[in-house]
């Protein structure tokens, strides 16, 4: 029971994370030493789509819902299983980050013209 509450939290922490990733520089805004922060996790962002690093997010629930009995994560990882063919069509992957990217952008030229 332990390891699948474990295991839900992570996911959830990983979709607060994903949430943060999109909008966490508009936060900046309004809270400014938070574009510090935004600045690791969009690094960290841009670094595990071009390189296919693994999530250590991913691995931690993975490790969570086999150790609670469960199947585990598929080999194509979180956002692939959670995200692709249910919020947007698998063949829109590509799109969908641009359009992260755009708001990310976006976010950040905001923040330094509210910053002037």
């Amino acid at each position: 029971m332990m390891y699948r509450l474990l295991a839900d939290a992570v996911m959830v922490a990983h979709f607060a994370f994903l949430a943060y990733l999109a909008v966490g520089g508009f936060l900046a805004w309004r809270w400014r030493r938070t574009i510090w922060a935004h600045l690791a996790v969009a690094a960290w962002g841009l670094v595990s789509v071009v390189t296919g690093v693994e999530c250590p997010l991913t691995l931690a629930e993975d490790w969570a819902r086999r150790r609670a009995g469960l199947e585990g994560l598929p080999a194509s990882g979180f956002i692939d299983h959670y995200i692709e063919g249910v919020i947007y069509p698998e063949e829109y992957t590509n799109l969908a980050r641009l359009g992260v990217a755009v708001l990310v952008l976006f976010s950040y030229v905001g923040y330094v013209l509210r910053r002037q």
